[in-house]
């Protein structure tokens, strides 16, 4: 297996006293952390404690109150559109169009990365249990079909860094357990995960967590 970065003794991504503010109300301060290369992460913390924030903020949809993020040792500043092009996040919603088939979505995605290899894709939606649904318009599907979807791009990504909040959410315990073995191999493969997920987490060796202190 190819390793999807280069190993060094610097974090893959680290950040130092993160703060985040929101509607004048701060969710959390002073957080570091540091994210090596093969490292599964595990966001911890109450409902409002700030999990969904830090994941959109380093996913560069929220901004940092305070604090500073960097990639590879060097401010996330000078190397956004690096960081960006290292970066998959897949948020609460599926983030996928309802008119479109699964493997019109996730052609569009892979796209994004220069692939477009039909065989592969259509490996992918099978790997994530979505065999005879390929060409389904999504709008038809389950919410967790939906789900499966949006993860199958996690089966063609050649993207070292995997934000991924509540990626488990309405996936029945076949798909959850076979979603774990596919964040081990992106680990083994020098990849790195920052999750949150309300799942006991079970089949993930060496997973490290993170806790948010109480909310505000």
């Amino acid at each position: 297996m190819k390793p999807l970065v280069n190993h060094s003794s610097s974090a893959l991504l680290s950040g130092r006293q993160l703060a985040c503010e929101r509607d004048e109300r701060l969710l959390f301060s002073g957080l570091d952390l540091d994210l090596q290369a093969g490292n599964l992460l595990q966001l911890e913390g109450p409902n409002g404690a700030g999990k969904t924030s830090l994941m959109r903020m380093l996913a560069g949809l929220l901004p940092v109150s305070s604090g500073e993020l960097y990639w590879q040792g060097q401010p996330l500043d000078q190397v956004r559109d690096e960081y960006c092009q290292a970066l998959l996040f897949i948020g609460h919603l599926a983030g996928i169009k309802a008119e479109l088939s699964p493997l019109e979505n996730l052609s569009w995605f892979a796209a994004l990365d220069g692939l477009q290899d039909e065989a592969l894709l259509e490996q992918a939606l099978q790997q994530v249990g979505l065999q005879g649904y390929e060409d389904h318009p999504c709008h038809q599907l389950s919410a967790g079909q939906k789900r499966r979807v949006a993860l199958a791009r996690l089966t063609v990504s050649p993207r070292p860094l995997w934000l991924l909040d509540e990626p488990f959410t309405a996936l029945d315990r076949q798909a959850v357990a076979a979603m774990e073995g596919l964040l081990v191999e992106h680990a083994k493969a020098g990849g790195a995960v920052i999750l949150t997920s309300h799942h006991a987490l079970e089949n993930l060796p060496g997973l490290q967590k993170l806790r948010l202190g109480q909310s505000l």
